[in-house]
């Protein structure tokens, strides 16, 4: 009788590397990478290139903007925000708000739901 090979289901070390290496610029565009989507929430990576943004709008969750690269103006219920890399700023649930690249720029959006 010959021997059977057993198969195991390896766990992986979870793998690491840098946000802004997980998504690129695209010319005149606003592109966007979903990191996590679960019933809890959602995390968002965004590269903006220069001059490109999101139109003023609401959303019911509160949401923790992070950038991880260049500069944004975010607009929360009519006064901007210079938010520059390595900085952060919460955006209320019901707010409205919008955001602008001022230069080039990568994000990470953040949101919990209740």
């Amino acid at each position: 009788m010959g021997q059977t090979e057993k198969h195991k289901t390896e766990k992986r070390a979870p793998e690491h590397t840098r946000l802004t290496d997980l998504i690129e610029y695209q010319e005149a565009a606003v592109v966007s990478r979903t990191l996590i989507d679960k019933k809890a929430g959602t995390v968002t990576l965004f590269a903006f290139d220069r001059n490109q943004g999101l139109s003023e709008h609401t959303a019911p969750y509160d949401a923790l903007v992070q950038i991880v690269e260049g500069e944004a103006e975010v607009t929360i219920s009519g006064k901007a925000h210079l938010v520059k890399e390595g900085e952060v700023i919460i955006i209320p649930a019901n707010e409205p708000h919008s955001l602008k690249a001022v230069n080039r720029f990568k994000m990470v959006l953040t949101m919990i739901r209740k």
